[in-house]
């Protein structure tokens, strides 16, 4: 079902190629939105887009509520997560881990952020870690069961145990949590998605309960407050690779935080630890995580930045679906 959209990510990945190491975020941006839109716009579905990117930044966008394809009767009523370019300073700047995302459930299965900008997020490999392990302390209170439970399926030390945190003043408390657990910590100035899904591929060294090895051995989970939108693309990675995630709103701003309060209308309480089956409601067969890597990225799977080709650019894709990577070429005109 979900092949349908990944001209949509090939062609938003492509896009970006003449302004790779521009320094340009903002045309990488535009480029990069306006080749998805275009190709969402003959897709056989209903389609709706949920969560996207921009409005906390300025930056160009896909909008939220925005519709697309040219679904007829039985067309299937999907909801996207998208990302023209998850990690557009690293593009402009030329540097790996930038990428394409488009994230795919049934119509309702995606957590409703409402205008949220910012969450706070724990992403693990490790599976059933739920709302209840952040009891006490919040989020940060979850990062002893992480570390703990990651260090015995994997039969190592909890030093060996590696957790990702964007380095960001704010994030100084989680990265204190994980050290406290006995963990290592790894900081990262951008791409929230590369690093998650890094993180939901697991350790090579891990033992999985659906008998297949982890991705690259380096890192076992991510957490600190960032990107709302990149939260439920991530969730939807989740939940198609059977780890396990935490959020809870953490808006920065008092504006954000009335917006989100006005968003809840009291239905649940702003500071919430909400879970996978939450964040993601649909059945793992539903969904799909779609990928083109713009930059080189490592995401358990390695794949190349999009390459120039005569006539055309080379894009290497990955999805949840098929967990393999391949390429589509894409020719000018």
């Amino acid at each position: 079902m979900t092949s349908s959209l990944v001209p949509a990510v090939a062609r938003a990945a492509a896009a970006c190629l003449p302004l790779i190491g521009s320094g340009d975020g903002h045309a990488v941006d535009a480029a990069a939105v306006a080749a998805m839109r275009a190709a969402l716009a003959d897709v056989p579905f209903d389609g709706r887009v949920v969560v996207g990117e921009g409005e906390k930044d300025g930056a160009p966008m896909l909008h939220l509520g925005e519709r697309f394809g040219r679904a007829r009767p039985g067309d299937p009523a999907i909801d996207l997560a998208v990302d023209p370019v998850d990690g557009t300073r690293l593009a402009a700047a030329g540097r790996p881990g930038a990428m394409a995302v488009i994230a795919v459930a049934p119509r309702g299965g995606l957590f409703d952020l409402g205008p949220a900008h910012y969450l706070e997020k724990l992403v693990t490999w490790v599976p059933g870690i739920t709302a209840p392990d952040a009891s006490e302390g919040g989020i940060a209170g979850a990062v002893v069961r992480v570390v703990t439970a990651a260090a015995a399926r994997r039969g190592v030390a909890p030093d060996e145990v590696l957790v990702a945190v964007q380095d960001r003043p704010r994030n100084r408390p989680y990265a204190e949590a994980v050290e406290a657990a006995g963990g290592r910590v790894e900081l990262f100035e951008h791409g929230d998605v590369e690093l998650s899904l890094r993180a939901l591929h697991g350790r090579s060294s891990a033992s999985r309960t659906d008998g297949e090895q982890g991705g690259i051995a380096g890192l076992d989970a991510v957490v600190g407050i960032g990107g709302a939108p990149e939260g439920v693309i991530v969730a939807t990675g989740a939940r198609a690779l059977g780890g396990s995630m935490l959020a809870r709103f953490a808006p920065q701003s008092e504006r954000e935080r009335v917006g989100v309060l006005a968003h809840l209308a009291g239905l649940r309480p702003i500071d919430d630890v909400v879970a996978l089956d939450v964040l993601c409601a649909a059945p793992v067969e539903a969904v799909d995580l779609l990928l083109a890597a713009v930059t080189d990225c490592e995401i358990g799977v390695s794949l190349p930045g999009v390459l120039a080709m005569p006539g055309g650019a080379r894009v290497h894709r990955w999805s949840t679906s098929e967990r393999v990577a391949g390429w589509v070429d894409l020719l000018d005109g």
